[in-house]
């Protein structure tokens, strides 16, 4: 692991995370969601720092991303972290980045005294799903997602 280190992303990344969001959504067959612009995360991540950004780098080179946000458990009184996406360049798999990158994650989570760290996978995605697996992460049973977007939300 030692050709693996980190490194928070700063507004001059704003192409490169967009990069990997779309290198992502490809992956996940969601390319046609992806809204974001440079600008966008620009105003999102750096003005009004509604989340961070650290990146993997393998030999000194980006190679992948974790983008992630504080939440709130109401049940044990603290913040978390979620992890809304993490990314490793195909070429780059297999090479311990995923796991250093949630290692790195998992730091970050108890050092500011968070109680917990979450994320989300597509049920489809079993290669993940083992990765997580193997990590000791388990699935929240009984928990369904549901989400408020476009026209539902204006709606509403």
């Amino acid at each position: 692991m030692k050709d693996i280190t980190f490194r928070r992303a700063e507004r001059r990344d704003c192409a490169l995370i967009l990069r990997f969001i779309r290198e992502l959504a490809e992956y996940e067959k969601l390319q046609n969601e992806v809204v974001a612009t440079e600008e966008l995360l620009s105003e999102w991540l750096f003005d009004k720092e509604k989340a961070e950004v650290i990146f993997c780098l393998y030999e000194g080179r980006e190679v992948g991303f974790a983008l992630f946000f504080h939440n709130f458990s109401t049940f044990l009184g603290r913040s978390g972290i979620y992890l809304e996406d993490l990314y490793v360049a195909p070429k780059f798999r297999g090479k311990g980045c995923g796991k250093a990158l949630l290692r790195e994650l998992a730091r970050i989570t108890r050092e500011r005294g968070c109680g917990r760290l979450d994320w989300c996978c597509l049920d489809w995605n079993r290669s993940s799903i083992d990765f997580y697996l193997s990590l000791g992460a388990v699935p929240m049973e009984g928990w369904t997602t549901y989400r408020l977007a476009g026209e539902a939300l204006e709606r509403l």
